[in-house]
């Protein structure tokens, strides 16, 4: 049976939308934007207190909400396939939309810029991933690949297959980039013992590792930044 929304909710729903014409979308709270992409809420329940309950259920954490598949969502009452993938692709849209504030720049002067460029790809993910940023000699942007994906432990990466990206690319640097699931930001041996193999491959090919980050929802660990490349 098709719940109807009464003449106060939509009311209600319509405002987000009034205040981010009249006033543009930072005087918004997060609840209200989600509001608008839901659209509707429900039976004595607006859009707004829908979202509001959506971000509940990510400690109103919107990291948190980007890592929220659509099953999850959808155990929220009130939220149906259509309106979880409304959702998770706005939120995809916003990872997209900072790397490509990065990669229109395109140069990684410091540890901030790699991450910036790489969180959209990695924070969010609950397994391991290896990625490497190449870059001409100048710290130019060349492109950006995954080298290898993982469990929610660990993930391996070859030596051989980075530099042959790199080689393919015409890369004079590199940059490692992983991710840790767990939130730990401290490298394990395995992450040291991997980051000084490439290192030493690297100069034997003119190819210099300029930093290994290790990427998680609350930030990274720089090699570089940390004296230990």
């Amino acid at each position: 049976m098709t719940k109807h929304i009464t003449l106060k909710h939509r009311l209600t729903d319509e405002q987000p939308r009034e205040k981010f014409c009249h006033h543009g979308a930072h005087h918004l709270s997060n609840a209200e934007l989600i509001g608008i992409l839901l659209g509707t809420g429900m039976r004595n329940q607006s859009a707004v207190d829908l979202a509001r309950t959506v971000l509940d259920s990510a400690e109103n954490n919107l990291n948190q909400l980007a890592r929220m598949s659509v099953t999850d969502l959808c155990r929220i009452n009130g939220i149906g396939p259509a309106k979880a993938v409304t959702i998770l692709t706005a939120m995809e849209l916003s990872g997209r939309r900072n790397t490509e504030i990065i990669r229109e720049a395109k140069k990684i002067q410091s540890s901030r810029d790699a991450y910036s460029l790489m969180a959209g790809e990695l924070a969010d993910k609950s397994y391991e991933e290896f990625w490497i940023i190449l870059l001409n000699r100048a710290n130019k942007l060349i492109r950006y690949y995954r080298i290898s994906e993982g469990s929610i432990s660990g993930t391996v990466a070859d030596p051989r297959k980075i530099y042959k990206f790199a080689i393919d690319q015409g890369a004079s640097n590199i940059i490692l980039c992983h991710n840790h699931p767990s939130g730990n930001l401290e490298p394990s041996q395995a992450d040291i013992k991997l980051t000084q193999k490439v290192k030493s491959a690297g100069l034997m090919l003119d190819i210099q590792v300029l930093d290994h980050l290790i990427i998680t929802q609350g930030g990274y660990y720089s090699f570089a930044d940390e004296g230990r490349l």
